[in-house]
């Protein structure tokens, strides 16, 4: 026959303000009916609502989200056990495996008889929280068992999860440092900073991207760019195209050759023909006073000097890449046509470049204003924070922040920022230092045995 429903009792006003509601699911099959749950005593303060199911499949469907805690008897037949005898061997836990995977955030009680404290103990082993026996049972017992069990799930379920937030953190600095570049500026005196964040939560990458690198003849090339959208697919199309920027300029291309081949690379990676990327290049003379400059569909650069920041010209810029039509391309190409022409630009001797992707100049300028920031407020921010003499990492950290400060929270957008500076004196300085350390050579007796020239790679400046 089957077991009774075990009826709630009756819980005062009193009572329930003293402590929160809990559901105790129960699952057992008595065909005795002698089962029943005790009554809870009143001093417990905790109202509990009490759901019984006959099986498995029944209490699967009263599983829903406001269960708090399920007592289970390891006696419950499952599957083919239900109609037979269960054979010899057979897994005497497998209703309680079964209920652990259907209900992986639940609390779990075992119940089980007198004499099974061995199963008993084994069912703690498997993942529940606690075993009761069915003799000793009583309300008082109960009671504290479905607190204690609920309080120790929950503190399993938190320490689970902060060990996952320490271990993706882990695994996103490992591929941080994987993804975003390492600049190739040995031998430059140039200096270089970056920041990066993506507007997506708990995304390790956006859309945008960036790469510096020098080449054999001591032109510093440097590209900022973002191809649109904040998706996982968008992130790695970023990545493939810095990739290909790198190697490309390494291989020799510069200006409208390069961002010509860039344009077939993103044409056969994107996923969609509506997907484009803006792109922003620089190539740097050797010498550090001239730059040449190409734009894409992309906002122009900043340029810092001591008569303060502006921006560089931008009336030339071409289309971004993806947009020209696929044949548009190769016949522009061959009528002599420059898509993506390239402006020359005088940086002088002291200087500070900053390259950046829209995600900066599109956040709001107060938490409740919808109006953007754009490039001329951002020129402004920037000349602020260079009078209050910050430089450098400084200076991007203290720009990405009030950007976000000034928006009253996070960016939705992706925001890149990268820095070039070169500073004449100190690149005067140290080579009055080389040339001074040269010019004095260390006096020996004249009677010691002449030794080796000094090593001429220990003259040259360290790689900033």
């Amino acid at each position: 026959m089957p077991a009774p429903v075990p009826q709630q009792r009756a819980v005062s006003a009193a009572e329930t303000s003293h402590g929160a509601d809990l559901t105790l699911l129960v699952i057992e099959n008595d065909p005795a009916g002698t089962f029943t749950v005790p009554e809870l005593p009143a001093a417990a303060g905790t109202r509990v609502r009490i759901r019984t199911a006959r099986n498995l499949t029944e209490a699967g469907r009263l599983l829903t989200d406001d269960v708090d805690c399920i007592l289970l008897d390891l006696a419950l037949p499952t599957g083919s056990e239900a109609r037979s005898a269960p054979a010899e061997g057979a897994d005497e836990l497998a209703a309680l495996k079964h209920v652990l995977r259907i209900a992986p955030r639940h609390a779990v009680l075992a119940l089980t008889a007198e004499d099974d404290a061995e199963l008993a103990a084994e069912a703690v082993r498997v993942g529940a929280q606690d075993y009761l026996f069915r003799g000793e049972l009583d309300g008082r017992l109960l009671s504290r068992a479905i607190s204690y069990a609920v309080e120790r799930k929950r503190a399993d379920v938190a320490q689970h999860q902060l060990t996952e937030s320490r271990l993706r953190a882990q695994e996103n600095a490992r591929l941080e440092r994987g993804l975003l570049p390492t600049p190739l500026l040995e031998g430059s005196d140039l200096r270089f900073a970056a920041r990066y964040r993506p507007g997506r939560s708990r995304a390790l990458l956006g859309g945008d991207f960036y790469d510096t690198v020098r080449t054999p003849d001591g032109t510093v090339h440097a590209m900022i760019g973002d191809v649109c959208g904040h998706g996982p697919d968008e992130a790695a199309l970023g990545v493939e195209l810095r990739i290909a920027w790198r190697a490309l300029t390494l291989a020799g291309l510069c200006g409208d050759e390069l961002l010509s081949t860039l344009q077939q690379v993103l044409e056969h990676e994107r996923e969609s023909e509506e997907i484009f990327a803006t792109l922003c290049t620089v190539d740097i003379a050797p010498d550090g006073r001239r730059a040449g400059l190409c734009l894409a569909g992309h906002p122009a650069p900043l340029l810092a000097r001591h008569g303060g920041a502006a921006l560089l010209p931008y009336e030339d810029g071409g289309p971004a890449l993806g947009l020209l039509p696929r044949n548009a391309l190769p016949q522009a190409l061959r009528a002599g046509d420059t898509p993506w022409p390239r402006r020359q630009v005088d940086l002088g001797g002291s200087w500070s470049l900053m390259m950046y992707t829209d995600g900066l100049i599109e956040g709001r300028v107060g938490p409740d204003c919808t109006q953007r920031l754009g490039q001329d407020g951002m020129v402004a921010m920037i000349n602020r924070q260079l009078a209050q003499g910050l430089t450098g990492e400084d200076l991007l950290e203290a720009a990405v922040t009030q950007v976000r400060e000034l928006n009253g929270g996070e960016l939705t957008d992706d925001v890149a920022v990268l820095l070039l500076d070169r500073d004449q004196e100190h690149i005067r300085r140290q080579g009055l230092n080389a040339n001074r350390g040269r010019s004095i050579p260390r006096p020996r007796p004249e009677s010691a045995p002449p030794t080796a020239s000094a090593n001429p790679a220990s003259a040259q400046r360290p790689p900033l």
